[in-house]
């Protein structure tokens, strides 16, 4: 999940780099969305670790 986040700000980086307003704003929502799931699934599996201690 974080890789698909690395690969969607780069490509909104590289489309703000060329221009392309509504491409980049596009790519970056995708890749907050991306990490913003990849942080709750991070901390559900930690509390599932301490959990079965």
């Amino acid at each position: 999940m974080l890789r698909w986040t690395i690969i969607f700000i780069i490509i909104a980086f590289i489309a703000g780099a060329l221009g392309f307003g509504g491409i980049a704003g596009g790519a970056a929502d995708i890749a907050k969305i991306c990490f913003y799931i990849f942080i709750v699934l991070f901390v559900l599996s930690l509390l599932k670790s301490v959990t079965k201690k």
